[in-house]
This record gives C-alpha cells, structure tokens and sequence, in this order.
C-alpha cells in the first residue's frame, strides 16, 4: 500500500537532511573540537581497507617525505594526548590516505559551513538561479498587476 502523504507542518521523526543547515557556534570550544576531530580520524582508520602502516607510508608520499612516523599518526587519532595535533596540511595528507573526504564536513561543521563534493555545488547554484527567477517573477506581477495608460500621441 502506498504511503500516505503527511501534511507539510508535521515532522518526520526519521528524516535526516542530506545538507543539514547550520549555524556557526559563538565559542571555539578547543577541548571539544580535538576529541571529536581525533576521534573521527580514528574512524577513519578503522574504516580505511589500508592498514596503518600502508597509510603512514602514503602520508609520506603526500608530503614529500621518506617516512611517516606510525607513533606520530597514532598521536595524531590518540584522545589521551592533547599535546598532538596535527596540521592543515597533514590533515590533508591524511584524508587523501584514507579516502575519508567526510572528515573534511567535520571541520568545518562547527563554523556553520556544509561541505559539498564535486557537482553538488551545482544544486546550491541551481536554488539560488530559482529563488531569483521566482523574485523576478513576483516584481513582473507586480508590475503587470497595475493597468498602464497609454496616452495616444500625434506621431507627424
């Protein structure tokens, strides 16, 4: 049987946006944002087909190095040690050995921002051309709504 269509006022308890909206937090909340970040990345590990190892050497290759240390990229996922964080670029370097482009979403999330892939940019870009259309053609009603006078003129 079909599903009933709901009425457009009532929520969904099991509906989750694909692009949440999103508001910046006033704070930087440092403590909070390492744990989440380090604990993401340990994800990412376990979730990466690649053992550590393999992604500490495709680390090194992504930075232009002989090596990377296993010690320091287990630093970089342990929650325990806050005296590791890793930078920009090595977050970078991570993300690509991974292939955990989600983590990117997760840095970011907290300043508001949504992270889209490739051509999804192109959906943001198509709402936005519909939403001027439609402010266009809400000022041309307006406009066609008042009757113009034409006054007739002698032309010779």
């Amino acid at each position: 049987m079909p599903r009933k269509p709901s009425n457009p006022a009532q929520g969904d308890l099991f509906y989750a946006p694909v692009y949440p909206s999103r508001v910046a937090d006033q704070s930087v909340d440092v403590t909070g944002f390492r744990g989440r970040l380090k604990r993401a990345m340990s994800r990412a590990l376990k979730e990466c087909p690649h053992g550590r190892a393999e992604i500490a050497m495709r680390m090194a290759v992504a930075l232009g190095q002989d090596s990377f240390s296993l010690a320091t990229l287990n630093a970089y996922t342990a929650e325990s040690d806050s005296s590791h964080d890793i930078s920009l670029v090595r977050f970078k370097a991570f993300v690509r050995a991974t292939g955990a482009t989600w983590l990117w979403d997760l840095v970011v999330s907290d300043d508001g921002l949504t992270m889209l892939v490739g051509d999804e940019a192109r959906l943001a870009e198509i709402a936005r051309v519909q939403q001027e259309k439609a402010a266009l053609d809400e000022r041309l009603r307006e406009l066609k709504s008042t009757p113009v006078r034409v006054i007739r003129r002698d032309r010779g």
